[in-house]
């Protein structure tokens, strides 16, 4: 089995837009009158959800209309949000076949199927022509691809020079031990994360500047308890988890605070050839 079907294979739930709708039924939301607003505590499965989405979004100047790619889209979260708050034109691509199925499906209960589009496909060999898009942005992906050199380089073909790559990752602080399963991952195999270093390498040798960075870890564990305080709640990371959400939240969250890993913002702007 290749990495890439490994990661799919992780990610895969076999119900899952069926259990989201069952959630936010119990949760006492009307499904025929369903906003993406209503879809956020689930849709949003990286650290901080919402408010990290919107922190990383304010650091990309783009206008309404702008093209806009989201890599790793998942079930489509910050697609729907940036599309209705920000304008934009959001094209999402994803490795796992029911993420990107349920995208879609719950972007036309909230009525966005025209403002976003979703499809299958692997990071390392986007299905756009050379600068279609003069945005792009990634949450929590890198740590399921070994050649982020390769990704970058793809992600800087398809967009327009002078372009904007957002990147909102898990990245390593030290070699303290790893504890699976996290919710990228339950083995080595299919984890990847690294240091921020190595992204600021990967990303010259693609044809980008950096342009601005930050560490995350007090935002994400400010999230977290906040997280452990709503967890009573009927819907949340445990429908997408499933049943080893706890442990996977438990260990995310005692890595970080051990220093193990953290969440970092990196702003990087597509050079001009």
């Amino acid at each position: 089995m290749s990495l890439e079907q490994s990661v799919s294979q992780h990610y895969t739930h076999g119900g899952l837009e069926a259990a989201l709708l069952d959630a936010l039924q119990r949760a006492g939301k009307d499904l025929d009158a369903l906003t993406y607003a209503d879809l956020a505590v689930v849709d949003e499965f990286h650290i901080g959800g919402r408010p990290a989405t919107r922190a990383l979004g304010e650091q990309i100047d783009l206008p309404a209309g702008t093209r806009v790619l989201d890599i790793g889209c998942g079930i489509g979260g910050p697609a729907r949000f940036f599309a209705a708050e920000r304008g934009w034109k959001v094209d999402g691509v994803d490795l796992t076949a029911e993420y990107v199925d349920v995208a879609q499906a719950l972007s036309r209960r909230v009525g966005m199927a025209d403002a976003v589009t979703f499809r299958q496909a692997s990071a390392t060999a986007l299905p756009f022509s050379d600068a279609t898009f003069d945005g792009a942005y990634m949450l929590h992906v890198g740590m399921n691809i070994a050649d982020k050199k390769a990704v970058f380089a793809e992600v800087r073909r398809v967009l327009r020079p002078g372009g904007i790559f957002g990147i909102y990752d898990a990245m390593r602080e030290s070699d303290g031990t790893f504890a699976y399963p996290v919710p990228w991952s339950s083995e080595p195999a299919t984890n990847h994360i690294d240091r921020p270093d190595a992204y600021r390498s990967a990303l010259a040798a693609a044809g980008f500047s950096v342009i601005r960075e930050r560490n995350r870890r007090d935002f994400a564990l400010q999230a977290m308890q906040q997280r452990t305080v709503e967890a009573g709640k009927p819907i949340g990371l445990p429908v997408v988890m499933g049943a080893a959400a706890a442990q996977k939240l438990a260990n995310m969250r005692t890595m970080i605070e051990g220093g193990v890993f953290a969440p970092y913002e990196i702003i990087a702007r597509a050079v001009t050839p």
